[in-house]
């Protein structure tokens, strides 16, 4: 989450610093993060020997958490960023994880709807609500849609991937999802007009790089074994982080109540939803 909170700020640094403004701009420096990551996760799968082509069966499911997970979710985002409050956005992009806790157990039998869960998922709801209070009165534009549609990819992606890594090793399916999604954006980038000098300021882009990487790999390495509805949960801290590194990145001003509230109902939330029953 703190390697995932810091590509918020500096996504817009590289949007600033490689003067990324059209939709097509946007889309194709999308594709290109993705399909490095996607280089670099695959020929790390080689050179540990894994086992890097998955069977017939599974091709089509790690090729759909890359449509998800990739292209549809950072093409709604990445459009929404353009077009809707960044006050909001940490929001709506939660609206997702709800819906996944509270009907979890029709997706996966062992990941069962408990009151620690639904409670942590309200007090981290809440608490992105107070990061973002006082930000102005409440509105919904087509920026606002993209945000939802993209939390909802996320949900997607995650629910086929848990499936698939029960057959295919967590890292490669996230190599090949990434490199066909990064593939596919830049290309449509492309068609668009799209048009990024990556010259300069290179640092932004290799940490947006390397960050990408291990986040996902880490994150997709646990999913294989954990509950999806906890692990969400989790991800209400992402934009905490993101809140912080904003503060250093882009001179944001965070030492506000809201703050220091959305941190303590988010990090409260996090542990009642882990906490185990008492056994009889």
């Amino acid at each position: 989450m703190i390697l995932w909170g810091s590509l918020f700020p500096m996504v817009k640094l590289g949007f600033k610093a490689y003067d990324v403004s059209t939709t097509g701009d946007i889309l194709l420096f999308a594709g290109i993060r993705f399909a490095v990551c996607g280089i670099i996760i695959n020929l790390f799968s080689l050179l540990t020997k894994r086992k890097f082509i998955p069977a017939f069966k599974n091709v089509v499911p790690v090729l759909s958490s890359g449509v998800f997970s990739i292209i549809l979710h950072y093409a709604f985002t990445y459009l929404a960023l353009s077009m809707t409050d960044g006050s909001k956005t940490a929001i709506l992009k939660q609206i997702g994880v709800l819906f996944y806790v509270c009907f979890s157990a029709f997706f996966f039998k062992d990941d069962k709807i408990t009151l620690p869960k639904i409670i942590g998922v309200v007090l981290g709801f809440v608490g992105i609500i107070a990061i973002n209070s006082g930000a102005g009165g409440l509105s919904f534009n087509v920026g606002d849609a993209f945000i939802i549609a993209a939390s909802f990819c996320t949900v997607f992606s995650n629910i086929i991937s848990k499936k698939v890594f029960r057959e295919v090793d967590p890292v490669v399916s996230t190599g090949i999802s990434q490199f066909f999604g990064g593939a596919v954006l830049v290309i449509v980038g492309l068609l668009m007009g799209g048009n990024v000098n990556i010259t300069g300021s290179y640092w932004i882009f290799i940490y947006i790089i390397l960050a990408s990487t291990v986040s996902y790999c880490m994150w997709f390495t646990i999913v294989k074994s954990a509950e999806l509805s906890k692990l969400f949960i989790i991800k209400f801290a992402e934009p905490v982080f993101a809140s912080v590194f904003s503060a250093f990145l882009l001179s944001e001003n965070i030492f506000r109540w809201q703050y220091l509230a959305a941190f303590v109902l988010i990090t409260a939330g996090i542990c009642i939803s882990n906490m185990k029953p008492k056994k009889a």
